[in-house]
């Protein structure tokens, strides 16, 4: 499905839908609020699956982010989103539990925004990724104590969301960074 055809649910600011957009136009200018999900994929070395985005992303190229991140389509739910795109991106299988939800904004240079309530899921797998090279630039495994230093160096060389995200997991949800 082309980013110009792909119609993603508007939401209003406690999640309830409120109508479809075109996923263009919602990362326009200041963005229309919209859900999304992001998945954290940790194998039983206790490290991190990243991926650095593709370059021809429209937001956010070539930054390092979470394992995948994406929009349910309107006749799905999230956690089966979730579950298919991170099939589709990162060629993996795992059960995923969902941790939280947040919202955002963040906007990038003058290409548009994000403006999402975001649904945050975990797993654990030790499957050799499959990258989607259309989808993803290169990827890697990280430990979280190191990860955690080299966004403090460097945030800039890290998606928005998955700052926040990482952040609100090391201090909320600790437990779900240790293997399964």
């Amino acid at each position: 499905m082309s980013i110009i055809a792909e119609r993603l649910i508007l939401v209003d600011e406690k999640d309830r839908p409120i109508g479809n957009e075109s996923k263009e136009k919602c990362h326009q200018g200041e963005g229309l609020l919209h859900r999304a999900f992001s998945v954290f994929i940790l194998n039983s070395k206790n490290e991190l699956l990243l991926q650095q985005r593709s370059q021809f992303k429209p937001l956010w190229p070539l930054s390092w982010s979470n394992t995948c991140c994406s929009h349910p389509r309107l006749d799905e739910s999230t956690q089966s989103a979730a579950t298919r795109r991170l099939t589709e991106e990162v060629g993996m299988h795992a059960s995923l539990r969902y941790l939280y939800k947040f919202t955002y904004a963040a906007k990038y240079d003058d290409q548009g925004s994000e403006r999402e309530v975001c649904h945050v899921f975990i797993g654990h797998s030790d499957d050799s990724p499959v990258i989607n090279f259309d989808e993803i630039a290169d990827y890697r495994w990280v430990q979280i104590e190191q990860l955690q230093k080299e966004v403090e160096q460097n945030p800039e060389n890290f998606t928005p969301w998955f700052r926040m995200e990482l952040k609100e997991i090391i201090t909320n949800f600790p437990q779900t960074l240790q293997s399964a």
